[in-house]
């Protein structure tokens, strides 16, 4: 009987605890894409011939020495990120405010808007930075964060066509400081 009684008791505590779990503790997922909501303009961008000298390195091994070539192209746009109701509710749980810690840009070779890879090998060079953004913090639904980006690259193809994602994170306030990430594709047409 001592026995039955330390197994209930186990399985009891054990379940209480699932029970108690938030669904939306550090290492959950849930659907970013339906309580951010982010608007691009222009989408697509277009590009320009790079007229500012930025460069970027290959590296070349070997005692061989490094190339430095300037970015063939650059473009610019404005991302919007706004929180919707839905940020609240039960399931997400998120509290405000809530910090913008980094953007990240990765830049592919496109054609149609589909991401080509080179039969050659060669990759993408690229480079990005908020130019400007309205603030780092979203205070509350409804609320958002404006920010423009400009990006320099050069693809394998040496074509001007590509798909810029831009990957957004986020923390919100709550004891736990859950984070979240926040993806938007631009076009950058032909």
């Amino acid at each position: 009987m001592m026995r039955w009684t330390r197994v209930w008791v186990l399985s009891a505590g054990i379940l209480g605890t699932i029970g108690c779990q938030s669904p939306t503790s550090a290492s959950s997922s849930f659907n970013v894409d339906s309580f951010v909501d982010t608007t691009v303009s222009p989408n697509p961008t277009t590009a320009v011939a790079n007229a500012d000298g930025r460069t970027y390195r290959v590296v070349r091994g070997n005692n061989q020495p490094d190339d430095v070539l300037p970015f063939q192209f650059v473009t610019s746009y404005n991302v919007v990120l706004t929180f919707n109701a839905n940020a609240t509710n039960s399931t997400n749980n998120i509290k405000f405010p809530v910090t913008i810690t980094s953007a990240t840009a990765k830049i592919e070779q496109a054609s149609g808007g589909i991401v080509t890879t080179s039969s050659s090998g060669d990759v993408e060079h690229y480079d990005s930075v908020i130019v400007s953004s309205t603030n780092n913090t979203i205070s509350q639904v409804g609320a958002g964060v404006q920010m423009a980006f400009k990006v320099w690259y050069s693809l394998p193809s040496n074509g001007k066509e590509a798909l810029i994602t831009e990957t957004i994170a986020l923390r919100d306030s709550s004891d736990s400081a859950q984070t979240f990430a926040k993806t938007v594709q631009v076009r950058v047409s032909p």
